[in-house]
């Protein structure tokens, strides 16, 4: 029995992981065993890339807080534990937005909170 080599999966998956690699410079682009590599290390990178954006963004919004409430005369660490002393459940994300976009509503949450 003469053997089968499954030319058609063989040549799609070839053919996803160049057009992957589209754009790259020199053999990455166009030959199958390094662009695969190339591939794979930069799945990796956006795998982790994407973790690290909720930790880049959580300490983006913390010193936009604390930077807007140290004008006030407090700090980061003491307005959150007021605002969890109030019961207000405002996330980070909304008090940094408040804090750029919205000053004065932002100030008057600080003097309810001192």
């Amino acid at each position: 029995m003469p053997r089968s080599s499954n030319a058609v999966a063989s040549r799609a998956r070839r053919k996803k992981v160049l057009k992957a690699a589209k754009g790259y410079y020199g053999k990455r682009k166009n030959v199958y065993t390094v662009a695969k590599n190339v591939m794979e290390k930069g799945m990796t990178y956006s795998y982790v890339g994407r973790k690290l954006k909720k930790r880049e963004y959580r300490a983006l919004w913390i010193a936009r807080i604390n930077a807007a409430v140290r004008a006030e005369g407090m700090n980061y660490s003491q307005f959150m534990f007021k605002l969890k002393e109030k019961n207000i459940d405002l996330n980070r994300k909304i008090l940094a937005d408040m804090a750029m976009n919205e000053p004065e509503s932002f100030k008057s949450l600080i003097v309810s909170v001192k």
